[in-house]
């Protein structure tokens, strides 16, 4: 396998929560900012730029949404040109969220490191998300990744 094989981040998680809640939960910010980031410009529509903060590590990201269908998948493109693909699928035991995320180059190096960063970010977001919507749980886990005075924290 070479790098170029593994351009690209996956993550996924079953919630067990009908489809159309889980996908308005990552489409209106009143509910993301429960799980992911803290504020939104707005919601996740087609053609909208957003921009989105963790206000606890004092950083932000512009978010251009390339494609929504409603329930089912959201794409949209961030941090200079990487794209993300949020799929939602029905089953019997509640809706599979997968997350793609594509468009990074750099180094080996580098790559490794966006890779291992996304796929954990996107996995701590995930199982956040399922906390909230299968119990109502605010884990505060995004924010507890990097805490104050730790080495490397905000």
């Amino acid at each position: 396998m070479t790098v170029t094989d593994v351009r690209k981040v996956k993550a996924g998680m079953l919630v067990r929560r009908p489809q159309s809640e889980v996908f308005q939960a990552f489409a209106d910010p009143a509910i993301t900012t429960k799980f992911w980031y803290t504020k939104s410009s707005g919601k996740m529509v087609a053609g909208a730029d957003l921009t989105w903060e963790w206000e606890m590590y004092g950083a932000s990201a512009r978010i251009a949404v390339k494609e929504v269908e409603p329930d089912s998948r959201i794409v949209f493109e961030w941090n200079d040109g990487m794209t993300v693909e949020l799929r939602f699928e029905a089953l019997p035991d509640g809706t599979y969220v997968d997350v793609t995320e594509t468009g990074f180059g750099g180094t080996e190096d580098e790559v490794a490191r966006h890779v291992g960063d996304s796929t954990g970010g996107f996995t701590i977001a995930l199982c956040a998300l399922k906390a909230l919507l299968e119990h109502g749980v605010e884990l505060g886990a995004v924010g507890d990744r990097f805490p104050k005075g730790l080495a490397g924290g905000h």
